[in-house]
């Protein structure tokens, strides 16, 4: 093996080692999710020096200038808040979902009016009208981290792969007996999986546009699906009350997780792969070992049913937005609630961690999107203008960039 370069990544900070093996490329990640300002930086390198026989004596300077930058952007203060920019009358129709590319120099806006839109961030202009599905655009993503393709999941029954950068349709996947709702890029950009209200999940073949597999046993609707980030396995959320994690090479159910009395709403792989999160119409969260399938804690305290969930990027921290009109935060390692977010009115449909980790996001039936502070539960600020609820609502990946999509047709962008 032959080490050609490292890449940096912030958020979860770690360092990306590029190698040659056999004549191919290839990758493997270092995450330091323990990583602080605080931390020794020769210690950090000699743990790592001691684990991965990639990093020589003469590669050890390098990585320990790569870890300090890492610190240094630690230590940098997230900005108050945000300040509005602009308003896109983005569809004729209400918006179903928003997403950025890696970037953040552009985002995709999904829409009842059978469109998906790629915008550019800076200038607020349409680079692209994605049209071709005949009914409902509901669930969108880019690829990233390479955001050069964006998937489209269609009530229509069908998902669309398009090109990024001309919005030329690649491939249409047919297959599904009934809506798609929900969909993800593998982390390798060489799978899309597709979840769908026929009850079954199905997996596509980015080149060439074939079905790679059909996942069944769910009994009813598929509402949420999920990679973990070695892009091995899926875990796949139903109406039918569980919880099912696929390998993906074999197309083979591995774990079906059952507790919960509820639809379930969301589901999550933590960073590490080792922690599954759920949300459940029962009101709860559960926590869930990704190896052996056994839930290790229940999260309770919401009153009414558990609308989203979300780990934050280290996997240390998990959010919950509910029908309640309240959010709460608890540990990943202790279980406890360790704050509750109150001041929306009304239920909050989706919620997410800033790349940081030190801010949320809410969007709610109130027509507001809300920041907080992750450790005091204070509201920072309220995300005023839409004029009807607010569907969904996105970080960048540097975290100092929201967009809020909804169904009064339009998204907004702040800075």
């Amino acid at each position: 093996m032959k080490l050609k370069r490292f890449l940096l990544r912030y958020y979860p900070p770690g360092i990306i080692l590029e190698y040659e093996k056999e004549g191919l490329l290839k990758t493997k990640s270092m995450d330091l999710l323990d990583l602080t300002p605080e931390t020794n930086p020769d210690e950090l390198l000699g743990e790592i020096r001691r684990s991965e026989p990639l990093v020589t004596e003469s590669r050890a300077d390098q990585v320990k200038q790569l870890i300090l930058r890492l610190q240094q952007k630690q230590g940098q203060k997230d900005q108050p808040g945000f300040c509005f920019s602009k308003s896109l009358k983005a569809h004729m129709l209400p918006l179903t979902n928003v997403a950025f590319n890696k970037s953040g120099s552009r985002f995709i806006t999904g829409s009842y009016d059978r469109t998906c839109r790629v915008w550019d961030t800076a200038s607020g202009t349409d680079v692209h009208t994605l049209e071709g599905h005949r009914n409902v655009v509901y669930a969108i993503a880019f690829n990233n981290p390479y955001g050069d393709k964006i998937a489209t999941g269609s009530f229509d029954k069908t998902c669309k792969l398009w090109c990024a950068e001309t919005g030329k349709c690649f491939h249409t996947f047919c297959g599904h007996r009934a809506e798609i709702v929900c969909l993800a890029f593998n982390p390798q950009s060489t799978l899309v999986a597709t979840g769908s209200m026929d009850a079954t999940a199905r997996l596509w073949d980015v080149e060439t546009g074939e079905e790679a597999a059909t996942l069944t046993g769910h009994t009813a609707e598929i509402l949420s699906l999920c990679f973990n980030t070695v892009g091995n396995q899926l875990v796949t959320g139903s109406f039918d009350h569980t919880v099912a994690i696929w390998d993906v090479a074999s197309g083979r159910r591995v774990h079906i997780l059952t507790g919960h009395r509820g639809e379930i709403s969301n589901v999550q792989f933590n960073w590490d792969c080792s922690l599954i999160v759920t949300g459940s119409m029962d009101k709860t969260c559960k926590l869930w070992e990704a190896v052996s399938g056994k839930c290790v804690a229940t999260l309770v305290g919401h009153t009414e049913e558990v609308l989203d969930v979300c780990f934050d990027l280290r996997g240390q921290l998990i959010a919950t937005a509910s029908a309640d009109g309240t959010a709460k935060v608890f540990s990943s390692t202790t279980h406890q609630c360790l704050v509750t977010l109150q001041g929306h009115d009304g239920e909050i449909s989706k919620i997410c961690f800033s790349p940081q980790g030190s801010r949320i996001l809410t969007a709610g039936s109130d027509k507001t999107a809300r920041l907080w502070d992750v450790q005091s539960g204070v509201c920072l600020q309220v995300l005023e203008g839409h004029s009807d609820e607010i569907f969904s609502c996105v970080f960048n990946y540097e975290g100092d960039t929201v967009i809020t999509g909804s169904k009064d047709n339009t998204c907004r962008i702040w800075y």
